[in-house]
């Protein structure tokens, strides 16, 4: 079971992303299920890593990730192939369109979501202890 445990967190990540593009822009993408898993996946390993690092801290690693990979799947998806799955030119502080600073605040947000989800669910499924968070 414990193999199995990264794919499952990558699942319910994916997941849990399609469904916040969905309520809140009304439309996905299935590369976005790729992107949420990955970020939900790696968030949780940096939790898991830096259990005694400061939750602010971890906020913000896990919005640089999810920053990176949201920069490199656009450049994929939207700039090589063409596919238009999002478009942030009209944003302030964008880079090439795929990236910018209001969503990575966005980012920066979610990320305690996320690590906090990320030990309920391994509490829930797998028995582990859920941590108690410092600021500092």
């Amino acid at each position: 079971m414990k193999k199995l445990r990264p794919l499952i967190l990558f699942g319910i990540g994916g997941l849990i992303y399609v469904l916040i593009e969905l309520i809140a822009r009304g439309r996905s993408h299935w590369s976005m299920f790729i992107v949420g898993g990955l970020a939900f996946f790696l968030i949780g390993c940096i939790n898991e890593k830096c259990r005694k690092m400061p939750l602010v801290r971890q906020m913000l690693i896990g919005a640089i990730v999810i920053t990176a990979l949201e920069f490199v799947c656009g450049c994929i998806v939207n700039l090589w192939l063409g596919w238009n799955v999002w478009d942030y030119s009209n944003m302030p502080f964008n880079l090439l369109g795929q990236i910018c600073l209001p969503f990575t605040v966005i980012w920066f947000f979610l990320s305690a979501v996320a690590v906090v989800l990320d030990d309920w669910i391994r509490h829930i499924l797998w028995g582990e202890d859920i941590p108690h968070y410092k600021w500092r």
